[in-house]
């Protein structure tokens, strides 16, 4: 199942999904967090879901909110004066990082004055392992679209593989990139351009089948 985007705040259930114009999208069953400048399809399908919960357990369907709850002051502690920001829609968690506090131009390394505040982060998603974890990389409209979509793929994986440095379990996290394609903000302006530079990272809860 490939991501969705969107720019209006929704949230739906999804596992199989198309999407329709701007704002319609239809499926059932893993889930879609839409707005907050974040608009990802994320969480994987069942098989996927299914794969993370025989590592790390699923939550029991009364129990997730309370669960995502706990993961939510976590992450918002350790993003305290990052400029990380994070998002609640529904059950779903999502982090978004401003590529410039992350990377150098033209640089998918990880800043070395960033590994603290990605490390904090990772704590808390260890700490919390029932979630499936998408990071997703993004470009502004500078430079060739080839480019920005290798960019965008090099850097949501770069935050992955730190974050799996750091002891995130690899079943729980996949990394994609969508260069220039779903911008947040106006690419005429420097500020659009410099917010639609940006990786984030959106967490699903892994649910019990029948919860």
């Amino acid at each position: 199942m490939k991501p969705v985007l969107f720019g209006t705040l929704a949230v739906l259930t999804l596992s199989s999904c198309q999407y329709f114009g701007d704002k319609t999208l239809v499926g059932a069953g893993a889930g879609a967090v839409i707005g907050a400048g974040v608009g990802v399809l994320a969480g994987g399908d069942d098989k996927r879901n299914a794969a993370i919960g025989a590592v790390v357990g699923a939550i029991a369907g009364g129990a997730v909110g309370a669960y995502m709850d706990k993961q939510e002051e976590e992450l918002r502690r350790a993003a305290q004066n990052t400029g990380i920001e994070v998002a609640r829609i529904g059950d779903q968690i999502a982090l978004t990082m401003p590529s410039g506090l992350t990377f150098d131009v033209d640089s998918a390394t990880v800043k070395p004055g960033f590994q603290a505040p990605l490390n904090d982060i990772a704590s808390a998603l260890v700490d919390s392992p029932k979630t499936a974890v998408d990071i997703i990389g993004h470009a502004s409209s500078d430079g060739d679209n080839d480019y920005n979509q290798r960019l965008s793929e090099q850097r949501a994986a770069s935050v992955q593989s730190y974050l799996q440095g750091q002891g995130l379990q690899p079943v729980r996290v996949t990394s994609y990139g969508m260069g220039e394609t779903r911008p947040v903000a106006d690419n005429s302006t420097r500020a659009g351009r410099e917010a639609n530079r940006r990786v984030e990272i959106v967490l699903t809860p892994i649910v019990e089948n029948g919860a």
